[in-house]
């Protein structure tokens, strides 16, 4: 069965993605089956999306009752779930912020920031941190750092400038030439190889924002609801982005995304832009379930303490191949001297799934509900492949 569904993908998939010969059919918690009855713990949680676990029974429901009730209601007309979803993301946000735009993905979610930076400000132009990854639509793509990503596309939106990463002095410089609608950063890059961002920088660049009349937009698309060991990245650091993008948890792997407003930015005009599909009734309906399970069940305090359990432990693997280990609650890298993909699968021939950070990081995104004696057997295989 698993061979006939591969094939099936091949033939007639846009073939954009690289795939491994794996059918994955079942899920529950933080494991996953193939096709064939192999059970895998997954620390790849579709790129960090299954936060609250697979099969969350909460999430499952909550989409259920939904889909029997009300699947769409356009954003010209006012909703009942989608009201609801708004307040409660108000709620938890890191400080005072008054608005949500609703969307599909983290990709949507920069985009609207985007143009939101240049009706606010009235400024063209956009400073993004060298290794810095916002998505693959133009606008997300002209922001993302790596150019095998960048360049087939180009033109792409004018005026992106990038910095180093924890470079106060470089964000200084760019910011004093003027022009610049908006800032945007990710709190720990992920794509790159989870590297957290110095709080003093951060904190920083906030203020540089502020005084340079830029927005300062923070994308909290992987970091969000609670990867970190906070709601927020941003709130190790007590910072108050104008605008916070969000995505992949926020709705217990139903696509969402959404743009947290700051109240210093008042309310926006009408019919400047849109999504058809943004704020849908079955998609909130998942939203509050997964965002009430994160509360109820204290999944932040659960990653913040698992997540210095696994860095421990993960430090404790003596290998000459191995770098550096590195992250913030349960977001984790390990970089090694060389390239990380034979030691990928090699871990997923011992049932652990894992992915790349940039070509030297091993990356694990486990959902938020992985257990201790999960993250000691995916130690135990960590210790077999690295030599």
């Amino acid at each position: 069965m698993m061979r006939e569904i591969c094939r099936k993908e091949a033939a007639y998939e846009s073939g954009f993605y690289a795939k491994r010969p794996v059918a994955l059919v079942r899920g529950q918690g933080a494991r996953v089956w193939d096709a064939e009855g192999r059970e895998y713990i997954d620390c790849i949680g579709g790129h960090g999306v299954a936060i609250v676990g697979h099969a969350n029974p909460r999430v499952a429901e909550a989409i259920a009752r939904q889909a029997r009730r009300l699947l769409v209601c356009p954003n010209g007309y006012c909703n009942d779930v989608r009201a609801e979803l708004l307040e409660v993301l108000v709620g938890i946000a890191p400080g005072d912020y008054a608005r949500a735009f609703l969307c599909n993905s983290g990709a949507e979610a920069v985009e609207a920031a985007l143009k939101m930076a240049r009706l606010f400000t009235g400024k063209k132009g956009f400073v993004a941190a060298m290794r810095g990854f916002h998505g693959r639509t133009l606008g997300a793509l002209s922001c993302t750092w790596r150019k095998e990503y960048r360049e087939p596309f180009e033109p792409l939106i004018p005026g992106v400038k990038f910095v180093p990463y924890n470079n106060l002095e470089a964000m200084e410089e760019v910011l004093a030439a003027g022009g610049i609608a908006g800032v945007i950063l990710e709190v720990v890059q992920g794509e790159s190889g989870v590297i957290p961002g110095k709080g003093e920088y951060l904190r920083g660049v906030e203020a540089l924002c502020h005084e340079r009349g830029a927005l300062f937009i923070v994308d909290e698309v992987q970091t969000g609801f609670g990867r970190t060991g906070r709601i927020f990245a941003c709130e190790h650091y007590g910072l108050e982005p104008d605008l916070i993008c969000v995505a992949k948890g926020i709705a217990g792997g139903v696509p969402m995304g959404a743009v947290l407003i700051h109240r210093r930015l008042g309310k926006m005009p009408h019919r400047l832009h849109g999504s058809t599909f943004g704020g849908s009734p079955l998609v909130c309906a998942a939203a509050l379930a997964a965002i009430g399970y994160i509360v109820e069940e204290r999944l932040p305090e659960r990653a913040a303490e698992l997540g210095a359990y696994f860095l421990e432990k993960l430090k404790g693997v003596s290998s000459s191949l191995i770098r550096e280990v590195r992250g913030l609650g349960l977001m984790v890298g390990i970089e090694l001297k060389r390239s990380v993909r034979p030691y990928i699968e090699a871990l997923a021939e011992r049932g652990v799934l894992t992915l790349p950070g940039g070509a030297t990081v091993i990356r694990f995104l486990p959902p938020l509900v992985i257990t201790k004696g999960e993250l000691d057997t995916v130690v135990e295989a960590v210790k077999e492949v690295l030599p």
